[in-house]
């Protein structure tokens, strides 16, 4: 049986030959590579990436196919800690592969009395007393002991890694159950599956976490991600909030006019004309804190809004309210239906009660996804909002959630406005202007991993943000191995060698002046020929961000500063003379590498030798392993 040839099949018999055709890629250029030739001995971590809620699970069971006609036999598809996104990925696995024996939490009878007849899928939350007894299962079966294990992690970088990687060589529970399942078997392939992979790369080759090949896959056609949404030119489809507006609006019931009251007409509207089209399904998601008590206050003013709009439908202007939101949309979509006949199927939603209002969170948690999948909804939670859950025909979003310490993986993943099935014509966004900035810097960033994973490999990616955001949580990144580089600051090596300083010499002959712009090939040529003798300063660091320089800017151009004949003692403690450090200072856009060519007659054994200074554009942030 060609399983992959089945599951092709059933994506083309459902219309979608592009899925099928970009699966079918997926699986062309990671099964000869990594599958095929793999060497049934090793525990091998890898990486498949692609964009938040861009068609990952239909990328991962394309891969189990083909891993499946490889001859591997047991799959363990893991999802986070939340019973509806298991229950969800249960039921897509079971309608997608018919083909497989495929096992809940608590199927391990069937697990058992499959006997391996056919391929089988287990799927678990990650969950420790799951894990535990999956961990058990796999152990006391024996199948195991002769046959390799395929784990698909899908949201990989949450959960997952050691939270207590800082504390004594201590683990996490989850980090160590997902070890002790992997060591059942006498060979692995753990595949890493994430749309924000910070954490992962960033993660130390002794760990065993950090992926050793990595493959992209670029979103299908009709995609609606950050590069449509989140672009330093504002487009219309996002509105932009007061800063303080969530605040405000839990604080005081008087304020007339706002954001939220305006996203709630843009949805009636929206939805209007989407049912009037022979829709069935739209939804607004409100996202403020993680706090639930906010969720119930958000419902309430809603509800309120939601009042206030139905006791309204006598009066003569009721549609007044609507006219600017019309006109607004309108600019997106020159097709919409006309403002009357919205106007009465808003009556009648508002004469209906057809607006249900949802909470999500911790405290109420729906185990059943149709209550959004029909119907006008509003849907209003926190960090239940995130993470795999997909509401189909997101039309509005209300994103006000702040926080002191923005971390850049956790704030894309509540990016739940990205997808396919969204009218994008009809689509409003709303949030505050610092939230869009970030949102922007963020996507930028994004772009930039992504040019890098297509050019290199994993180890050889760097990460760059704005100061203040962080890539990921702290407490599952090894303080020990990963470096960070901040604009603005100069960098140089304490103790320091020259591969070869004729070749340092030829390449800056040309340069008998000064100050010079040039390419940074240039500067990575200089830098290839420096050895530091110590780790506070390795050139592979600087290499590596300006390769990621060049990836978001191909042309990016540098500073050269050279300096001969300079006499300058060893461990001084200091390089660059006042006059050099305040020229550098004043470049602030872009790098600045400043060579000084010292004389050798103090501390250097008498050679010379030439040594350099690195200053990083702005002030943002650069990651490195």
């Amino acid at each position: 049986m060609n399983y992959l040839n089945n599951y092709i099949t059933r994506i083309k018999e459902k219309g979608n030959n592009s899925l099928a055709e970009a699966v079918m890629n997926t699986s062309d250029k990671i099964t000869p590579v990594y599958i095929k030739p793999f060497s049934h001995k090793n525990h091998e971590v890898s990486l498949l990436l692609g964009n938040v809620q861009s068609g990952k699970t239909s990328h991962m069971m394309g891969l189990i196919c083909s891993a499946a006609n490889e001859g591997f036999s047991i799959f363990i598809l893991l999802t986070t800690d939340n019973t509806l996104l298991q229950q969800q990925t249960l039921a897509r696995v079971k309608y997608d592969l018919p083909d497989f024996c495929i096992c809940d939490e608590t199927d391990e009878i069937l697990f058992s009395t499959n006997n391996l007849r056919k391929p089988v899928i287990i799927v678990l939350k990650k969950n420790s007393s799951v894990l535990k007894k999956w961990r058990d299962n796999l152990s006391s079966s024996h199948c195991c002991e002769g046959n390799p294990l395929f784990i698909i992690d899908d949201e990989a970088d949450a959960a997952s890694l050691n939270t207590l990687v800082n504390k004594d060589n201590q683990q996490s529970t989850i980090n160590r159950l997902l070890e002790e399942i992997k060591k059942t078997s006498s060979s692995s392939i753990f595949l890493q599956v994430t749309g924000t992979p910070q954490a992962l790369l960033l993660q130390s080759h002794e760990s065993g976490w950090h992926p050793y090949f990595t493959h992209y896959f670029p979103p299908g056609v009709g995609y609606i991600g950050g590069n449509i949404l989140f672009l330093p030119d504002k487009p219309q489809y996002i509105i932009l909030t007061d800063n303080e507006e969530a605040c405000d609006l839990l604080k005081d019931d008087e304020i007339a006019e706002n954001g939220l009251k305006q996203a709630l007409l843009f949805h009636l509207v929206s939805s209007a004309d989407i049912f009037l089209n022979g829709g069935c399904v739209s939804n607004f998601l409100i996202h403020p804190s993680m706090a639930t008590e906010q969720h119930r206050r958000f419902s309430e003013k809603i509800a309120a809004y939601l009042n206030e709009i139905s006791l309204s439908l006598e009066e003569k202007d009721f549609g007044l309210a609507f006219r600017t939101v019309y006109d607004d949309l309108l600019l997106t979509k020159p097709n919409l239906i006309s403002f009357d006949k919205i106007i009465e199927k808003i009556v009648s939603i508002l004469e209906n009660a057809e607006v249900n209002i949802l909470i999500l969170n911790s405290k109420e948690i729906y185990t059943d996804s149709s209550k959004y999948e029909r119907g006008i909804n509003i849907i209003i939670g926190g960090n239940n909002l995130g993470r795999g859950i997909t509401f189909p025909k997101l039309q509005t979003t209300y994103y006000c959630r702040v926080t002191k310490n923005p971390q850049a993986d956790t704030m894309w993943q509540h990016s739940r406005m990205f997808g396919y099935d969204r009218e994008l014509s009809l689509m409003r966004v709303f949030m505050p202007p610092i939230l869009y900035k970030l949102f922007c810097d963020i996507n930028s960033t994004n772009n930039s991993i992504i040019a890098q994973i297509e050019k290199k490999k994993p180890e050889d990616v760097n990460l760059r943000y704005p100061e203040k955001l962080r890539p990921t949580r702290r407490n599952v990144l090894d303080k020990n191995v990963i470096k960070t580089f901040t604009g603005g600051v100069d960098y140089f090596p304490f103790s320091l060698d020259n591969k070869s300083i004729e070749a340092i010499d030829e390449i800056l002959s040309r340069f008998n002046g000064e100050i010079y712009t040039v390419n940074l090939n240039i500067f990575i040529e200089i830098l290839e020929n420096i050895i530091s003798e110590t780790d506070d300063w390795r050139p592979e660091n600087f290499i590596g961000i300006l390769q990621t320089m060049q990836s978001e800017k191909p042309g990016m151009q540098g500073k050269l500063i050279i300096r001969r004949e300079r006499d300058i003692g060893k461990d001084t403690g200091t390089l660059l003379s006042p006059n050099d450090r305040s020229l550098g200072k004043s470049i602030t856009d872009f790098p600045v590498l400043t060579m000084y060519k010292v004389t050798g007659n103090k501390g250097w054994n008498g050679r010379k030798i030439w040594i350099p200074n690195i200053r990083l554009p702005g002030t943002d942030d650069f990651y490195c392993i």
